[in-house]
């Protein structure tokens, strides 16, 4: 059984709140009129991602997620019947702001909110943002038990592992990542999807210039560690339109199905160690 999955991929404009909005709530048409079930955006499209100016972008738009922003998601995932995993947005909570990550079910109830956990110190997040504290996941209908992750949340693998360990065989990712980490995009994610035997759907923005430049490559990867679909990556020669949406259909319990038949053994046997100096235990060093 197949379940079509929609992951958009566009470069947010900094600072332009409303017109990302429109955008991202348009997107979301397209991809429901291409008879997609899950549509998944990516990072802070919201404020747009430009670490020069992030503080005051994401000040700008930071709201509670029942604001008027949160209403306008759940009012499209209801529209369209969507499971809408909506990228992830400047949450104010409590006088913080997170970076945080709602799903909506196709009736439009709010059923999960990730709050990124691992912020990204060489960009300043952690000047922007408070952390999160727990890995989440949510029951999401054809998805089954998905696990939510943040971008710099899913280059640990730890924070896989926690997911893994909650049941989580399918993963979603919603990222801002730079090209700058292009060997990490490319190595570190395929190794998580094999290690634990989970589906990635891993949504990027794309665009911009100089170092802050979004690599865009939004894909899927299934639990043998292949990349089943992917969209264009920006280059200093490709001028990049920002509107590269993947459309595929996924046979998820079949790639999981073969990963526990081929592979089960990265899991079943993997243990919990705590480093020891020399590799001994304190009681052979007493």
């Amino acid at each position: 059984m197949t379940c079509r999955v929609g992951i958009a991929q566009w470069h947010a404009e900094p600072g332009a709140a409303g017109d990302n909005l429109d955008r991202a709530l348009a997107t979301v048409g397209e991809l429901a009129g291409r008879a997609c079930e899950v549509v998944v955006l990516p990072e802070l499209w919201p404020s747009g991602y430009d670490p020069s100016r992030l503080a005051a972008d994401v000040a700008a738009c930071a709201e509670p997620l029942d604001g008027a922003r949160g209403r306008a998601l759940s009012d499209v995932a209801r529209l369209h019947g969507v499971w809408l995993f909506a990228g992830s947005v400047p949450e104010y909570n409590g006088g913080s702001v997170f970076n945080t990550a709602p799903v909506y079910g196709p009736d439009g109830a709010l059923l999960a909110a990730h709050r990124k956990v691992h912020l990204y110190t060489p960009l300043g997040e952690d000047r922007v943002f408070a952390a999160g504290s727990e890995a989440t996941v949510v029951e999401a209908g054809p998805l089954g038990r998905v696990g939510l992750s943040i971008c710099f949340d899913g280059d640990h693998f730890d924070y896989s592992r926690a997911l893994r360990s909650r049941g989580a065989r399918v993963v979603v990712s919603m990222s801002a990542y730079e090209i700058a980490a292009e060997r990490w995009w490319d190595l570190l994610h395929p190794a998580q999807a094999l290690a634990h035997g989970q589906w990635w759907l891993m949504a990027n923005q794309c665009g911009g210039t100089g170092p802050a430049a979004l690599l865009g490559g939004s894909r899927v990867l299934s639990p043998d560690g292949l990349v089943v679909a992917e969209a264009p990556r920006l280059r200093p020669h490709v001028r990049a339109d920002g509107d590269d949406c993947l459309v595929v259909d996924l046979d998820l319990a079949a790639g999981i199905e073969e990963w526990d038949r081929t592979s089960s053994v990265l899991w079943a046997d993997a243990r919990g160690l705590t480093g020891t100096a020399g590799g001994r235990s304190s009681a052979e060093n007493s």
